[in-house]
């Protein structure tokens, strides 16, 4: 989740464009009361937009929580809600998968075996997870648009808009009560302000073993029909007197003003449905240049880095269950976007989503060429956004191989980590490097955490040599030069080298050299070498490439401002970017192929269905199995059987994981986890008549805590609604 989001805002975009069908949107909060409220009852909704949306009393957008790790300004990885007073959180179980996969080890497999806390103090702190409840909304466009002057460089405008802000968060802070960030919108043609308040203590309550909570694995990521009982609990934490703190053994669980009643009601097709929660980054308003530009550039070389990555990864992982433990939020992470990628390449041609751009830009140029004042504004913004496109086709492979084939390197990003301790011995500051040295203690530590040498040696050889095949040879970083005249291009031989000799490889040597440090080291350690000329690589083709994103932000944010101007009337939405948004709509089942139809539900039925005991994906667990037998479901199950997972017709993107689905009532129905294969083009084009949002019923989470874990403690805590 936290790589798609990093390549997603270095993909082309983000800009939107829609006569809005039913479904479509990721709306503000702050604005549905005007936009949105009296279409949501129509469609089944029965509370108030105060009871949504309110910063004078308690409402629903106050069990919305945003997950990060470090605090709000860094953005969300998932979404969670509150379910109880005592600060009992929901998510999705790959939301929390890091943080299972933390605590577990070969004598505690959490990951295979689950984890349920019986009382407060079996539960397990999670160090760097934070939760952040979103206070208020502001649009301060007014007091920032105006101070931008047109002819301002954007360089200068960025600036502008930083000091602006700056004064803003520090008033909106309160001496660091509150978090509080500024965003840009539309492009860069309007600004929000968000004020958080978040809390440094969440710890694990429980989770299902992998059996059940990822379910289907890689295979079935992204895909209809789906048995995932994606789901984790987790639990906010305060001081005693209900302030956010850091970890301690007399913090208390956080006595929370709302949460959500859970639904035993159960769903049936045309319910209404809104989700709501932390969307990552879509690009609605993406251009046709711009999608050229991802299908023939920035997913092939994404796809073939991570693939190679995956490869490496799941040999070391299938033979050894200690690595497999230790590498398995890595390779989930990085196996979620290499198949998003897959299916958004594919599902952009299938949908014909660059014609239907085509067209849209077709009718911007009718629209601006009627005025002389409209035509001298816009009349040329397509065509700098298609010059600029090529451009960045022209520097893209080198710039991400010299970020993922070089930087993201396990032994290039430890040698950058020792930069300071370089300075400080030129300059003989023993001060200085006596406190450096403190700290690359713990940063040693901490980057070694999880790490096996085998995996980081083979990743170094096949994408050095990915990088010296699908790189111009004049484009190469001067350290291919050194292993072509020294290992003859045998990239085994060099990776093999450099974890033999290098003091950054492994560490031990890491260690032994922050209590030794030499500046002679430095000097002829192949580490160092490689990290340098792969900081040379990165700088050049940095400059290229950013240069390049700088001139699209601005033709971007001015075919963002024509749209808008071109057809007033129209309510757009922006794009998500990390910010709580709501979105809402219907159980619904769908077509999606001719001859075709997926129904709206999943059963456990399905589960003993797909069963495979030689296949670490569908392995069912003994205890399930017997409980389908019997037909133990407990108030959970529906006329003999137990739902797992529903479609609804909802639009979220990354970052929604974990989002709770809310009924007409406001009562809890699922939880968000996932997007359907036939609509992966959906975050640059939403598809009607295919989008889908796959979530795993309430019911099931359930039934699972109470009937298969034997968690009544936590059912207790619950505000169940029959």
């Amino acid at each position: 989740m936290f790589i798609l989001t990093l390549l997603i805002s270095l993909a082309a975009g983000p800009i939107t464009y829609a006569e809005n069908p039913p479904d479509e949107g990721m709306w503000l909060p702050l604005l549905l009361e005007r936009l949105n409220y009296v279409d949501m009852q129509k469609m089944g909704l029965h509370l108030t937009a105060d009871e949504l949306y309110s910063i004078n009393h308690n409402s629903l957008k106050d069990a919305i929580v945003g997950l990060s790790n470090g605090g709000a300004n860094g953005g969300f990885f998932c979404t969670a809600e509150m379910v109880s007073g005592q600060g009992m959180l929901f998510t999705n179980h790959h939301c929390g998968f890091g943080a299972v996969q933390e605590q577990s080890s070969t004598e505690h497999d959490y990951l295979t075996n689950g984890f349920w806390a019986k009382s407060n103090n079996e539960e397990l702190p999670n160090e760097g997870m934070c939760a952040s409840f979103l206070q208020r909304i502001e649009n301060v466009s007014d007091s920032i648009i105006p101070l931008l002057s047109d002819t301002l460089k954007e360089s200068d405008r960025a600036n502008k808009i930083k000091e602006i802000s700056s004064r803003m968060k520090k008033r909106a802070e309160e001496n660091g009560k509150y978090e509080v960030s500024v965003k840009p919108f539309y492009g860069g043609n309007e600004y929000y302000l968000f004020v958080f308040k978040t809390y440094k203590d969440v710890r694990l309550v429980g989770a299902p073993p992998s059996s059940i909570g990822k379910f289907g694995g890689d295979t079935d990521n992204w895909m209809w029909p789906r048995h995932t009982g994606d789901f984790t609990i987790l639990r906010v934490y305060s001081d005693p007197e209900g302030n956010p703190a850091s970890y301690s053994e007399k913090n208390i669980p956080l006595q929370a003003p709302y949460h959500l009643p859970i639904s035993l009601k159960g769903i049936k097709k045309d319910d209404f449905a809104m989700i709501w929660g932390y969307p990552g980054n879509t690009s609605r308003y993406l251009t046709s240049y711009g999608i050229d530009y991802n299908l023939s550039v920035f997913y092939p070389v994404i796809i073939k880095i991570f693939g190679k990555e995956l490869e490496i990864m799941k040999e070391r992982m299938n033979a050894d269950k200690a690595v497999k433990i230790a590498y398995a939020a890595n390779y989930a992470g990085i196996a979620n976007t290499w198949k998003n990628f897959i299916g958004q390449s594919r599902m952009l041609i299938r949908n014909n989503v660059e014609d239907k751009k085509k067209t849209i830009e077709n009718d911007f140029i009718s629209w601006y060429s009627k005025d002389p004042a409209l035509r001298k504004k816009y009349g040329k913004v397509l065509d700098d956004l298609k010059i600029n496109y090529e451009s960045m086709k022209k520097v893209a492979v080198p710039f991400f191989y010299a970020n993922l084939g070089g930087m993201g390197l396990n032994v290039v990003q430890m040698a950058n980590g020792f930069d300071e301790m370089k300075s400080a011995l030129e300059k003989k500051n023993k001060a200085a490097l006596k406190e450096i040295q403190n700290g690359l203690k713990s940063d040693v530590k901490s980057h070694f955490k999880e790490f096996d040498q085998t995996i980081e040696q083979n990743t170094l050889a096949e994408l050095l040599q990915m990088y010296a095949t699908d790189v111009p040879k004049d484009e190469l970083p001067g350290i291919f030069t050194k292993i072509e005249k020294d290992y003859k291009n045998d990239f085994v031989a060099y990776a093999k080298d450099v974890y033999a000799k290098s003091i950054f490889a492994t560490p031990d040597k890491a260690n032994a050299f922050v209590d030794k440090p030499s500046l002679k080291v430095f000097k002829k350690d192949l580490g160092w070498e490689l990290a340098q000329s792969m900081a040379e690589a990165m700088g050049k083709n940095a400059g290229a490439f950013g240069k390049t994103r700088t001139n699209l932000s601005v033709s971007n944010r001015l075919f963002i401002d024509g749209l808008r101007q071109m057809n007033p009337g129209l309510v757009r939405y922006p794009d998500a970017n990390s910010t709580m948004r709501m979105s809402y709509g219907s159980v619904l089942d769908y077509y999606p192929a001719d001859a075709v139809h997926y129904n709206y539900i999943t059963t456990l039925k399905g589960i003993m269905q797909k069963e495979d005991p030689t296949n670490d994906e569908f392995i069912v667990d003994k205890k399930l199995k017997e409980l389908y037998k019997t037909k133990d479901y407990g108030p959970y199950g529906e006329n003999g059987e137990m739902i797992v997972c529903f479609l609804t017709t909802n639009d979220i993107t990354g970052g929604n994981s974990g989002s709770p689905v809310i009924n007409g009532d406001g009562q809890l129905i699922g939880l968000a986890f996932d997007g359907n294969w036939e609509a992966m083009s959906g975050d640059i084009m939403f598809e009607p008549d295919m989008q889908r949002t796959i979530n795993v019923d309430i019911r099931y989470v359930l039934f699972i805590i109470d009937k298969f874990a034997g968690a009544t403690n936590l059912i207790n805590e619950l505000t169940l609604v029959k």
